[in-house]
Protein backbone atom coordinates (compact mmCIF):
# COMPACT_ATOMS: atom_id res chain seq x y z
CA UNK A 1 0.00 0.00 0.00
CA UNK A 2 0.91 3.62 -0.35
CA UNK A 3 2.36 5.99 2.01
CA UNK A 4 0.02 8.52 4.20
CA UNK A 5 -2.22 5.63 4.76
CA UNK A 6 -5.45 6.31 7.12
CA UNK A 7 -5.76 4.93 9.96
CA UNK A 8 -8.69 4.27 12.53
CA UNK A 9 -8.23 2.39 15.75
CA UNK A 10 -10.62 1.35 18.24
CA UNK A 11 -9.79 -0.31 21.85
CA UNK A 12 -11.78 -1.80 23.75
CA UNK A 13 -10.85 -3.77 27.47
CA UNK A 14 -8.06 -3.82 29.71
CA UNK A 15 -4.87 -1.98 29.92
CA UNK A 16 -3.05 -4.85 27.95
CA UNK A 17 -4.90 -4.12 25.36
CA UNK A 18 -4.30 -0.26 25.28
CA UNK A 19 -0.56 -1.01 25.79
CA UNK A 20 -1.12 -2.66 22.54
CA UNK A 21 -2.67 -0.92 20.51
CA UNK A 22 -0.40 2.56 21.35
CA UNK A 23 2.41 -0.36 19.96
CA UNK A 24 0.21 -0.81 16.51
CA UNK A 25 0.19 3.10 16.22
CA UNK A 26 4.04 3.69 16.99
CA UNK A 27 3.97 0.68 14.29
CA UNK A 28 1.95 2.46 11.55
CA UNK A 29 3.32 6.27 12.80
CA UNK A 30 6.55 4.85 11.75
CA UNK A 31 5.73 3.14 8.35
CA UNK A 32 4.16 7.23 7.75
CA UNK A 33 0.71 6.39 7.85
CA UNK A 34 -2.20 9.00 9.73
CA UNK A 35 -3.53 8.15 12.44
CA UNK A 36 -7.52 9.69 12.61
CA UNK A 37 -10.79 9.29 14.39
CA UNK A 38 -12.33 5.34 14.40
CA UNK A 39 -15.24 7.72 13.05
CA UNK A 40 -13.64 9.14 10.07
CA UNK A 41 -13.14 7.14 6.62
CA UNK A 42 -9.97 5.59 6.94
CA UNK A 43 -8.06 3.04 4.78
CA UNK A 44 -7.08 0.94 7.33
CA UNK A 45 -9.91 0.11 10.48
CA UNK A 46 -8.19 -1.86 13.46
CA UNK A 47 -10.14 -3.26 16.10
CA UNK A 48 -8.60 -4.61 19.15
CA UNK A 49 -11.56 -6.30 20.77
CA UNK A 50 -12.46 -7.50 24.24
CA UNK A 51 -14.20 -10.66 25.41
CA UNK A 52 -14.66 -10.38 29.37
CA UNK A 53 -18.13 -9.86 29.55
CA UNK A 54 -20.96 -10.61 26.83
CA UNK A 55 -21.39 -6.65 26.60
CA UNK A 56 -17.76 -6.64 25.23
CA UNK A 57 -18.48 -9.10 22.86
CA UNK A 58 -21.28 -7.37 21.72
CA UNK A 59 -19.47 -4.04 21.41
CA UNK A 60 -16.40 -5.78 19.66
CA UNK A 61 -19.17 -7.00 16.93
CA UNK A 62 -21.12 -3.73 17.36
CA UNK A 63 -17.57 -2.08 16.00
CA UNK A 64 -16.67 -4.11 13.00
CA UNK A 65 -20.15 -3.28 11.81
CA UNK A 66 -19.46 0.44 12.31
CA UNK A 67 -16.22 0.40 10.37
CA UNK A 68 -17.95 -1.87 7.04
CA UNK A 69 -20.10 1.10 6.96
CA UNK A 70 -17.78 4.21 7.54
CA UNK A 71 -16.09 3.25 4.31
CA UNK A 72 -17.25 -0.39 2.93
CA UNK A 73 -13.64 -0.88 1.05
CA UNK A 74 -11.50 -0.20 3.76
CA UNK A 75 -9.28 -3.25 5.02
CA UNK A 76 -10.30 -4.14 8.68
CA UNK A 77 -7.51 -5.96 11.04
CA UNK A 78 -9.61 -7.58 14.34
CA UNK A 79 -7.58 -8.69 16.83
CA UNK A 80 -8.15 -8.79 21.24
CA UNK A 81 -9.66 -11.60 23.02
CA UNK A 82 -12.97 -11.51 21.32
CA UNK A 83 -11.33 -12.24 18.04
CA UNK A 84 -9.25 -15.00 19.23
CA UNK A 85 -12.43 -16.67 20.28
CA UNK A 86 -15.29 -15.74 17.57
CA UNK A 87 -12.97 -15.56 14.32
CA UNK A 88 -15.71 -17.28 12.22
CA UNK A 89 -18.46 -15.07 13.69
CA UNK A 90 -16.24 -12.18 12.66
CA UNK A 91 -15.99 -13.23 9.22
CA UNK A 92 -19.07 -14.55 8.67
CA UNK A 93 -20.58 -10.45 9.31
CA UNK A 94 -17.27 -9.30 7.40
CA UNK A 95 -18.76 -10.98 4.12
CA UNK A 96 -20.19 -8.98 1.46
CA UNK A 97 -23.52 -10.97 1.02
CA UNK A 98 -23.41 -9.87 -2.99
CA UNK A 99 -19.77 -10.59 -4.16
CA UNK A 100 -18.89 -13.03 -1.21
CA UNK A 101 -15.72 -11.03 -0.73
CA UNK A 102 -14.33 -10.77 2.65
CA UNK A 103 -11.24 -7.93 3.53
CA UNK A 104 -11.62 -8.65 7.83
CA UNK A 105 -8.17 -10.11 9.01
CA UNK A 106 -8.70 -11.81 11.90
CA UNK A 107 -4.90 -10.76 14.12
CA UNK A 108 -5.20 -13.33 17.26
CA UNK A 109 -3.63 -12.33 21.15
CA UNK A 110 -0.59 -14.34 20.04
CA UNK A 111 0.23 -12.30 16.81
CA UNK A 112 -0.24 -9.31 17.64
CA UNK A 113 3.40 -8.03 17.01
CA UNK A 114 2.61 -9.36 12.99
CA UNK A 115 -0.80 -6.66 12.90
CA UNK A 116 0.99 -3.61 11.55
CA UNK A 117 3.43 -5.78 8.64
CA UNK A 118 -0.17 -7.54 7.45
CA UNK A 119 -2.08 -4.63 7.38
CA UNK A 120 0.23 -2.89 5.24
CA UNK A 121 0.87 -5.48 2.28
CA UNK A 122 0.23 -5.18 -0.65
CA UNK A 123 -0.87 -8.67 -1.55
CA UNK A 124 -2.99 -9.39 1.16
CA UNK A 125 -5.68 -12.05 0.61
CA UNK A 126 -9.19 -11.78 0.77
CA UNK A 127 -9.40 -14.18 4.11
CA UNK A 128 -6.49 -14.28 6.53
CA UNK A 129 -6.76 -15.97 9.86
CA UNK A 130 -3.66 -15.56 12.09
CA UNK A 131 -5.13 -17.19 15.25
CA UNK A 132 -2.96 -20.02 15.89
CA UNK A 133 -2.82 -22.24 19.32
CA UNK A 134 -2.81 -19.71 21.75
CA UNK A 135 -2.77 -22.39 24.87
CA UNK A 136 0.51 -23.48 23.34
CA UNK A 137 2.39 -20.15 23.13
CA UNK A 138 5.44 -19.62 25.10
CA UNK A 139 6.68 -16.49 24.52
CA UNK A 140 4.95 -13.00 24.65
CA UNK A 141 4.57 -10.68 21.85
CA UNK A 142 7.56 -8.40 21.23
CA UNK A 143 5.37 -4.79 21.12
CA UNK A 144 7.61 -1.49 21.43
CA UNK A 145 5.25 1.42 22.67
CA UNK A 146 6.90 5.06 22.07
CA UNK A 147 3.87 6.86 23.10
CA UNK A 148 0.16 6.61 24.21
CA UNK A 149 -1.82 9.21 22.56
CA UNK A 150 -3.24 12.01 24.78
CA UNK A 151 -1.93 10.23 28.10
CA UNK A 152 0.25 11.84 30.95
CA UNK A 153 0.94 8.44 32.27
CA UNK A 154 2.21 4.87 30.25
CA UNK A 155 1.60 1.79 30.48
CA UNK A 156 4.12 -1.35 30.66
CA UNK A 157 2.68 -4.67 29.72
CA UNK A 158 5.24 -6.74 31.75
CA UNK A 159 3.39 -10.37 31.28
CA UNK A 160 0.66 -11.79 28.99
CA UNK A 161 -1.54 -15.01 29.63
CA UNK A 162 -3.38 -16.25 32.91
CA UNK A 163 -3.10 -19.56 34.61
CA UNK A 164 -5.56 -19.67 37.51
CA UNK A 165 -8.97 -20.63 34.85
CA UNK A 166 -11.32 -19.07 37.61
CA UNK A 167 -14.56 -20.88 36.30
CA UNK A 168 -16.28 -17.51 35.39
CA UNK A 169 -13.38 -16.29 33.39
CA UNK A 170 -12.63 -16.49 29.30
CA UNK A 171 -9.21 -14.45 29.66
CA UNK A 172 -6.70 -18.06 29.99
CA UNK A 173 -8.65 -19.56 26.74
CA UNK A 174 -8.24 -15.79 24.73
CA UNK A 175 -4.72 -15.38 25.60
CA UNK A 176 -3.32 -18.25 26.84
CA UNK A 177 -0.63 -19.63 29.87
CA UNK A 178 1.19 -16.96 31.39
CA UNK A 179 4.26 -15.09 29.34
CA UNK A 180 6.49 -12.75 30.53
CA UNK A 181 9.05 -9.78 29.19
CA UNK A 182 12.55 -10.70 29.69
CA UNK A 183 14.04 -7.52 31.90
CA UNK A 184 16.41 -6.02 28.75
CA UNK A 185 13.14 -5.29 26.86
CA UNK A 186 11.14 -3.92 29.94
CA UNK A 187 14.37 -1.39 30.90
CA UNK A 188 14.66 -0.56 27.05
CA UNK A 189 10.91 0.47 26.96
CA UNK A 190 11.10 2.18 30.48
CA UNK A 191 13.80 4.19 29.07
CA UNK A 192 11.30 5.29 25.98
CA UNK A 193 9.24 6.48 28.56
CA UNK A 194 11.61 8.25 30.61
CA UNK A 195 12.61 9.82 27.00
CA UNK A 196 9.09 11.05 26.34
CA UNK A 197 8.73 12.68 29.42
CA UNK A 198 6.18 10.20 31.53
CA UNK A 199 6.18 10.87 34.87
CA UNK A 200 4.03 7.91 35.65
CA UNK A 201 3.96 4.20 34.88
CA UNK A 202 1.68 2.03 35.43
CA UNK A 203 2.70 -2.00 35.57
CA UNK A 204 0.31 -3.92 33.66
CA UNK A 205 -0.42 -7.56 32.58
CA UNK A 206 -2.95 -9.82 32.82
CA UNK A 207 -1.89 -11.88 36.10
CA UNK A 208 1.08 -9.81 36.80
CA UNK A 209 1.57 -11.75 39.83
CA UNK A 210 3.51 -14.35 37.64
CA UNK A 211 5.60 -12.31 36.36
CA UNK A 212 9.30 -14.10 35.51
CA UNK A 213 8.09 -17.47 36.76
CA UNK A 214 8.07 -18.75 33.43
CA UNK A 215 11.68 -16.92 32.19
CA UNK A 216 15.59 -18.42 33.58
CA UNK A 217 16.28 -15.11 34.57
CA UNK A 218 16.05 -15.26 38.31
CA UNK A 219 12.80 -12.00 38.34
CA UNK A 220 9.51 -12.26 39.67
CA UNK A 221 7.02 -9.38 40.38
CA UNK A 222 8.56 -8.52 43.90
CA UNK A 223 12.38 -8.17 42.35
CA UNK A 224 11.26 -6.40 39.31
CA UNK A 225 9.25 -3.55 41.26
CA UNK A 226 12.15 -3.03 43.27
CA UNK A 227 14.46 -2.71 40.13
CA UNK A 228 12.30 -0.35 38.27
CA UNK A 229 11.70 1.68 41.34
CA UNK A 230 15.57 1.79 42.23
CA UNK A 231 16.69 2.27 38.26
CA UNK A 232 14.24 5.28 37.60
CA UNK A 233 13.68 7.09 41.42
CA UNK A 234 11.72 10.00 39.17
CA UNK A 235 9.43 8.46 37.82
CA UNK A 236 6.16 6.80 39.91
CA UNK A 237 5.41 3.43 39.39
CA UNK A 238 2.13 2.13 40.12
CA UNK A 239 0.80 -1.20 39.89
CA UNK A 240 -2.44 -1.94 37.95
CA UNK A 241 -3.69 -5.08 40.19
CA UNK A 242 -2.45 -7.88 41.83
CA UNK A 243 -4.42 -11.55 43.31
CA UNK A 244 -5.00 -11.38 47.24
CA UNK A 245 -2.36 -14.09 47.49
CA UNK A 246 0.34 -12.11 46.17
CA UNK A 247 0.13 -9.33 48.27
CA UNK A 248 2.63 -9.92 50.78
CA UNK A 249 5.56 -8.76 52.82
CA UNK A 250 7.68 -8.36 50.02
CA UNK A 251 5.64 -6.26 48.15
CA UNK A 252 4.72 -3.85 51.49
CA UNK A 253 8.85 -3.85 52.24
CA UNK A 254 8.63 -2.15 48.44
CA UNK A 255 5.64 0.14 48.90
CA UNK A 256 6.67 1.34 52.37
CA UNK A 257 11.07 1.78 51.02
CA UNK A 258 10.39 3.33 47.98
CA UNK A 259 9.24 7.13 48.03
CA UNK A 260 8.04 6.60 43.75
CA UNK A 261 6.17 3.55 44.32
CA UNK A 262 2.54 5.11 44.51
CA UNK A 263 0.69 3.40 47.93
CA UNK A 264 -2.44 2.62 45.85
CA UNK A 265 -3.11 -1.67 45.24
CA UNK A 266 -6.19 -2.81 42.88
CA UNK A 267 -6.75 -6.22 44.46
CA UNK A 268 -10.09 -8.62 43.14
CA UNK A 269 -12.30 -9.94 45.65
CA UNK A 270 -15.25 -11.06 43.33
CA UNK A 271 -16.95 -12.34 46.64
CA UNK A 272 -17.28 -12.17 49.79
CA UNK A 273 -18.73 -15.40 50.48
CA UNK A 274 -16.25 -18.44 50.89
CA UNK A 275 -18.54 -21.25 49.40
CA UNK A 276 -19.13 -18.79 46.06
CA UNK A 277 -15.05 -18.07 45.88
CA UNK A 278 -14.46 -21.87 45.95
CA UNK A 279 -17.00 -21.90 43.40
CA UNK A 280 -15.55 -19.45 41.53
CA UNK A 281 -12.13 -21.39 41.61
CA UNK A 282 -10.72 -18.55 43.42
CA UNK A 283 -7.42 -19.40 45.16
CA UNK A 284 -8.24 -17.94 48.87
CA UNK A 285 -10.81 -16.81 51.60
CA UNK A 286 -12.83 -14.07 53.09
CA UNK A 287 -10.52 -14.30 55.87
CA UNK A 288 -7.09 -14.33 54.46
CA UNK A 289 -8.71 -11.27 52.05
CA UNK A 290 -9.42 -9.23 55.09
CA UNK A 291 -5.90 -10.18 56.69
CA UNK A 292 -4.01 -9.06 53.44
CA UNK A 293 -6.68 -5.63 53.66
CA UNK A 294 -5.48 -4.90 57.02
CA UNK A 295 -1.95 -5.89 56.68
CA UNK A 296 -1.74 -3.14 53.94
CA UNK A 297 -3.55 -0.43 56.26
CA UNK A 298 -1.65 -1.11 58.80
CA UNK A 299 1.91 -0.55 56.87
CA UNK A 300 0.22 2.13 54.78
CA UNK A 301 -2.54 3.63 56.51
CA UNK A 302 -2.79 6.19 53.87
CA UNK A 303 -3.18 3.90 50.69
CA UNK A 304 -5.90 3.40 48.08
CA UNK A 305 -7.09 -0.01 47.85
CA UNK A 306 -9.82 -0.81 44.75
CA UNK A 307 -11.55 -4.22 44.58
CA UNK A 308 -13.21 -5.91 41.85
CA UNK A 309 -16.58 -7.39 42.47
CA UNK A 310 -18.50 -10.13 40.25
CA UNK A 311 -22.00 -9.51 40.74
CA UNK A 312 -24.94 -12.58 40.99
CA UNK A 313 -22.52 -15.51 40.42
CA UNK A 314 -24.09 -18.72 39.61
CA UNK A 315 -25.14 -19.92 43.05
CA UNK A 316 -25.15 -16.55 44.82
CA UNK A 317 -28.12 -16.51 46.72
CA UNK A 318 -29.83 -13.92 49.28
CA UNK A 319 -27.21 -15.21 51.95
CA UNK A 320 -23.93 -14.95 50.06
CA UNK A 321 -24.90 -11.44 48.48
CA UNK A 322 -25.31 -10.08 51.46
CA UNK A 323 -22.46 -11.85 52.86
CA UNK A 324 -20.35 -9.70 50.35
CA UNK A 325 -22.48 -5.99 51.25
CA UNK A 326 -21.37 -7.03 55.01
CA UNK A 327 -17.53 -7.79 54.40
CA UNK A 328 -17.14 -4.70 51.49
CA UNK A 329 -19.19 -1.81 54.23
CA UNK A 330 -16.41 -3.27 57.05
CA UNK A 331 -13.68 -3.29 55.14
CA UNK A 332 -11.20 0.05 54.93
CA UNK A 333 -11.15 -0.82 51.24
CA UNK A 334 -11.50 3.11 48.94
CA UNK A 335 -13.20 2.44 45.87
CA UNK A 336 -15.19 -0.39 44.32
CA UNK A 337 -15.13 -1.91 40.12
CA UNK A 338 -18.77 -3.70 39.86
CA UNK A 339 -19.48 -6.37 37.46
CA UNK A 340 -22.88 -8.21 37.09
CA UNK A 341 -21.46 -11.99 35.73
CA UNK A 342 -22.55 -12.86 32.13
CA UNK A 343 -22.21 -16.67 30.89
CA UNK A 344 -19.19 -16.54 29.08
CA UNK A 345 -19.51 -20.14 26.48
CA UNK A 346 -16.80 -22.60 27.00
CA UNK A 347 -16.41 -21.82 30.49
CA UNK A 348 -17.25 -23.98 33.02
CA UNK A 349 -19.78 -21.40 35.01
CA UNK A 350 -21.77 -21.25 32.02
CA UNK A 351 -23.01 -24.55 32.88
CA UNK A 352 -23.49 -24.08 36.53
CA UNK A 353 -27.15 -24.29 37.66
CA UNK A 354 -28.86 -21.58 39.79
CA UNK A 355 -28.32 -18.60 37.40
CA UNK A 356 -29.29 -15.62 39.19
CA UNK A 357 -31.72 -13.62 37.15
CA UNK A 358 -31.05 -10.12 36.09
CA UNK A 359 -33.91 -8.30 37.83
CA UNK A 360 -31.65 -9.59 40.73
CA UNK A 361 -27.90 -8.51 39.56
CA UNK A 362 -29.79 -5.06 39.10
CA UNK A 363 -30.90 -4.61 42.38
CA UNK A 364 -27.32 -5.86 43.88
CA UNK A 365 -25.30 -3.92 41.95
CA UNK A 366 -27.59 -1.12 43.17
CA UNK A 367 -26.46 -1.87 46.78
CA UNK A 368 -23.12 -2.14 46.20
CA UNK A 369 -23.01 1.26 44.06
CA UNK A 370 -23.95 2.64 46.97
CA UNK A 371 -21.24 1.06 49.40
CA UNK A 372 -18.87 2.08 46.85
CA UNK A 373 -19.79 5.86 47.06
CA UNK A 374 -19.63 5.64 50.62
CA UNK A 375 -16.47 4.46 50.58
CA UNK A 376 -15.31 6.99 48.10
CA UNK A 377 -16.39 9.82 49.24
CA UNK A 378 -15.23 8.42 52.92
CA UNK A 379 -11.68 8.15 51.51
CA UNK A 380 -11.69 11.65 50.14
CA UNK A 381 -12.62 12.94 53.31
CA UNK A 382 -10.13 11.20 55.27
CA UNK A 383 -7.44 12.92 53.37
CA UNK A 384 -8.65 16.62 53.64
CA UNK A 385 -6.17 18.90 54.50
CA UNK A 386 -3.41 16.85 53.34
CA UNK A 387 -0.67 17.98 50.91
CA UNK A 388 -0.67 15.28 47.67
CA UNK A 389 1.43 14.80 44.88
CA UNK A 390 -0.46 14.91 42.17
CA UNK A 391 0.19 14.22 38.25
CA UNK A 392 -1.69 16.52 36.24
CA UNK A 393 -3.63 15.14 33.37
CA UNK A 394 -5.65 17.83 31.59
CA UNK A 395 -7.69 20.89 31.74
CA UNK A 396 -11.05 19.82 32.56
CA UNK A 397 -13.37 21.75 29.84
CA UNK A 398 -16.24 22.86 31.71
CA UNK A 399 -15.02 24.41 34.85
CA UNK A 400 -11.03 25.08 33.71
CA UNK A 401 -9.59 23.43 36.26
CA UNK A 402 -7.07 21.10 36.13
CA UNK A 403 -7.41 17.10 36.78
CA UNK A 404 -5.13 15.34 38.23
CA UNK A 405 -4.38 11.99 40.38
CA UNK A 406 -2.49 12.33 44.24
CA UNK A 407 -0.53 9.11 44.88
CA UNK A 408 -3.03 7.49 46.31
CA UNK A 409 -4.91 7.26 43.61
CA UNK A 410 -7.29 10.43 44.24
CA UNK A 411 -8.92 12.14 41.42
CA UNK A 412 -8.25 15.99 42.06
CA UNK A 413 -9.05 19.29 40.61
CA UNK A 414 -7.19 22.16 40.96
CA UNK A 415 -6.56 25.89 39.79
CA UNK A 416 -3.42 26.37 37.17
CA UNK A 417 -1.14 27.33 34.17
CA UNK A 418 -1.88 24.96 31.51
CA UNK A 419 2.37 24.21 31.52
CA UNK A 420 1.39 21.97 34.60
CA UNK A 421 0.10 19.57 32.73
CA UNK A 422 2.12 16.57 32.50
CA UNK A 423 4.10 17.56 35.83
CA UNK A 424 3.80 16.66 39.59
CA UNK A 425 2.58 19.33 41.99
CA UNK A 426 1.68 19.46 45.49
CA UNK A 427 -2.23 20.02 46.10
CA UNK A 428 -3.70 20.47 49.35
CA UNK A 429 -7.96 20.23 49.39
CA UNK A 430 -10.16 21.58 52.00
CA UNK A 431 -13.48 20.22 50.53
CA UNK A 432 -15.74 18.34 48.10
CA UNK A 433 -17.50 19.32 45.51
CA UNK A 434 -20.61 17.14 43.90
CA UNK A 435 -18.86 14.36 45.75
CA UNK A 436 -15.28 14.84 44.99
CA UNK A 437 -11.99 16.43 45.99
CA UNK A 438 -11.16 20.45 44.64
CA UNK A 439 -8.95 22.68 45.41
CA UNK A 440 -9.16 26.18 44.22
Amino acid sequence: MDKNIKIALTTLGCKVNQFESASFITGFKEADCEIVPFADSADIYIINTCAVTGRAGQQSRQMLRRAMRTNPQARIMVTGCYAQIAAEQLFEIGQDKKTGNNMVCIIGNGNKHLLVETALRHDLPDMVMLTGKIREKKEICPLPVRRFSGRTRAFLRVQDGCNNFCSYCIIPYCRGRSRSSRLSSLTEQMDIFVEEGYREIIITGVNIGKYGLDLNEGENIYSLLDKLCCSYPQTRIRLSSIEPTEVNDQLLDIMTTHDNFMPHLHIPLQSGDDRILSMMNRKYTVQLFVEKIRKVISALPHAAIGCDVLVGFPGENAYAAENTFRLLSELPVSYLHIFPYSIRPGTPAASFGEQVSSSEKKERVKQLEKINEEKRISFYLANRKKSHQVLIENRNGKNGLLNGFSENYIPLQCTGAEKLIGQVVPVRYERLENGKPVAR
